[in-house]
């Protein structure tokens, strides 16, 4: 698209925002989709799909530092029921689309945004909050729930036509279902609210990173999702290790390594791949214990009752370590979810929304 697009959606791959992408397409106004991503949501990797199904031209912009600091801070709106600043998201991803607006010369933004459909953010009174603090009260079009909100500017001044947008509510998919049959939409999205903010497991991973690192970012957020998380604690000092569960996992780890890092890997059977955050600076009494652990998730190793050779990779240098396949108390997995949810509570307080 080499000239100034009239609308930026902001679209997340699912059918809410590529419904609200056609509603306005077929007005004949130029779209171009704005698609946010973060170790906690998004698809980059899906750009050239949607351009092939949909027929959509979709810029990708990574939002995963901004995301870090907030759940580092607090969000100001406070969190759900689980991790997810879905508010603060919200006003955030608005900030940034009117930018990348704004850059590209575009007229308005539009989402997918359906009335009733999210408790959280998307309340009618809420959303009128959202909107506001994030700077884009009045050139805001949510064209799946139009009907039933208060018109915005592009609708009043004529270059939205607002009889030809929906009226939907509430949190079934008939409506969207149906819209997108009278539009030939045959290959239908999977919802697109897959926050992983929003899942008790996904928390219970990133808690010790709030509680345990000065400053994690959003690198340290995407190794979480990786493999299997251990922690432990020696005086004032934490130790981080993420062992793969499988060969995607194992390979995923090894691209996540960066300079100061150690890998951990068995010498002469299978076994998984282990990452050491920061375990150049490891005491090797504690990398041992981590070698332990990582002979230990090997099955083979296990099965063979004794000492197995863990290469330890750090950088250029390597050592052999001498591990017995053993799961001592030292590591311990994440923290229960109910643990999570009152330290959470603790440190950041519920806040009036």
């Amino acid at each position: 698209m080499s000239h100034s697009p009239d609308v930026i959606v902001l679209f997340s791959g699912g059918l809410d925002s590529l419904l609200a992408a056609n509603l306005l397409r077929r007005q004949g106004l130029s779209v171009k989709c704005w698609h946010a991503f973060s170790p906690f949501f998004g698809k980059p990797g899906a750009r050239d799909f949607w351009r092939k199904t949909y027929g959509l031209d979709v810029h990708t912009e990574d939002v995963g530092e901004a995301f870090a600091a907030m759940l580092r801070q607090g969000p100001s709106h406070g969190f759900g029921k689980v991790l997810n600043p879905c508010v603060d998201c919200k006003i955030h991803l608005l900030r940034r689309a009117k930018m990348y607006m704004e850059s590209v010369g575009g007229r308005f933004l539009a989402s997918g945004e359906v009335p009733g459909q999210r408790p959280m953010s998307q309340r009618r009174d809420v959303m009128r909050v959202i909107a506001r603090e994030a700077g884009v009260a009045d050139i805001l079009v949510r064209p799946l729930g139009a009907g039933l909100l208060e018109p915005s500017l592009p609708e009043r001044e004529g270059l939205v036509d607002r009889t030809s947008l929906a009226s939907i509510s509430g949190r079934g998919r008939a409506g969207q279902l149906a819209l997108a049959a009278r539009f030939g939409i045959t290959i239908i999205p999977t919802p697109a609210g897959g926050c992983r903010l929003t899942e008790r497991e996904n928390a219970r991973r990133y808690w010790p990173l709030l509680t345990r690192l000065a400053l994690p970012t959003s690198v340290d957020f995407a190794l979480a999702n990786l493999g299997r998380q251990f922690w432990a604690r020696d005086r004032e000092a934490s130790f981080w290790l993420c062992v793969g569960r499988d060969k995607e996992d194992n390979e995923r780890l090894a691209r996540a390594a960066e300079a100061g890092d150690a890998l951990l890997s068995l010498r002469d059977m299978p076994g998984p791949t282990a990452l050491a955050r920061g375990g150049a600076r490891w005491p090797s009494g504690i990398m041992l214990r981590a070698a332990n652990l990582t002979a230990a998730c090997s099955p083979k190793a296990v099965a063979g009752g004794r000492t197995a050779a863990v290469c330890v990779k750090t950088g250029e240098e390597e050592q052999t370590l001498a591990a017995n396949p053993e799961r001592a108390a030292f590591f311990e997995s994440p923290p229960p979810f109910g643990l999570v949810r009152d330290e959470r509570r603790l440190r950041f307080p519920p806040k009036n929304r």
